[in-house]
């Protein structure tokens, strides 16, 4: 802040240096002033200016200083208190500012909140006629006509659940509860509820559950693997998908692995991005680029770190990896 406060007070320097020059040129035009003397007074007075100016950099930059510093968190107490009158103007201007932005973010929370609360009961309310039509699907004799009724009715409960999650995500921390995980019925359950989907493409499951049990969320873990299974089964055509689970560096690892069109090397540091579809097929308008971006977000306050390997033409694999024992510990600590 040194050569700010410097241009600052630059006229003040300039007019001190002018007028010592004029003293100088005084002195040197008038043969009845000795030079000497007055060098002497130009240099004291130089000192005293250094020193003046050491002594009130210190004292006029503090506050500024502690501007500079604030993390704007709308939180004032840690802004110095004014020392000049032009500094308290700038700290009543400030205050004033901060208050009007407070009660501005006040409003909009409040009303985000309501319109999430609205958002969340009509999802609730729309799932007690889907409930209905799925046990009128299931009295159709017509197995085509009962196949496309289940797929559709498929399509609108995985667009209702992401819409359920996505706004309950920004608390999940108060939803979370840790326990042991079985997850061959979850994965079952999940399977269960893309059975039409997998029919109508041909897609088949191989499971190979080495390690059985993992300490998780359980309704968190299910909306993470649905939403991988979704995106596998979404971009494969008559193959199977493997889900397998094993034993890695003392942690559990669960993997999920498509043969589909696989995701390009370039897009694979992009895919978690809010909003990202592909470059590969960009034209494709069914992707809403929700996905991957929820699943990370679900698994960050898991502690489950997401890997992935993906070839174009041949495949991708997600892997979950989950946190040892002592990690746990931490997380059910929040």
């Amino acid at each position: 802040m040194i050569k700010q406060y410097l241009i600052e007070r630059c006229s003040w320097i300039i007019l001190f240096i002018a007028l010592q020059l004029l003293t100088l040129f005084i002195a040197v035009i008038d043969p009845s002033i000795t030079i000497r003397p007055v060098l002497y007074i130009v240099f004291l007075s130089t000192v005293i200016l250094v020193i003046f100016f050491i002594v009130r950099y210190q004292k006029e930059t503090a506050f500024y200083k502690s501007l500079e510093a604030w993390d704007s968190d709308y939180e004032l107490a840690d802004i110095k208190k004014p020392a000049s009158p032009f500094e308290t103007i700038v700290a009543e201007r400030l205050e004033a500012q901060t208050n009007t932005y407070q009660k501005e973010i006040s409003k909009h929370t409040t009303r985000l909140e309501q319109e999430k609360d609205e958002l969340l009961s009509w999802i609730h309310e729309v799932k007690t006629p889907l409930t209905a039509m799925q046990l009128m699907i299931e009295r159709v004799d017509d197995p085509k006509v009962k196949q496309q009724l289940k797929y559709e009715w498929m399509r609108t409960h995985l667009l209702l659940d992401q819409q359920l999650h996505q706004k309950r995500i920004p608390f999940i921390e108060n939803d979370l509860y840790m326990e042991e995980t079985s997850l061959e019925p979850l994965i079952s359950r999940e399977i269960k509820t893309l059975q039409a989907w997998c029919m109508r493409k041909g897609i088949g499951f191989d499971i190979d559950l080495q390690v059985p049990i993992v300490l998780t969320d359980a309704k968190w873990l299910a909306f993470i693997i649905r939403q991988l299974l979704t995106n596998a089964i979404k971009y494969t055509e008559g193959a199977d998908i493997a889900i397998t689970s094993y034993h890695e560096r003392q942690h559990i690892t669960l993997a999920i692995q498509d043969h589909g069109r696989g995701i390009d090397a370039k897009d694979l540091r992009r895919i978690f991005d809010r909003g990202f579809t592909s470059t590969i097929a960009h034209h494709d308008t069914s992707s809403s680029g929700m996905g991957l971006y929820l699943v990370k977000k679900a698994a960050k306050p898991l502690n489950i770190s997401i890997g992935v390997q993906s070839s174009v033409g041949v495949g991708t694999v997600f892997t979950l990896t989950f946190p040892n024992k002592n990690e746990f510990v931490a997380i059910t600590g929040m």
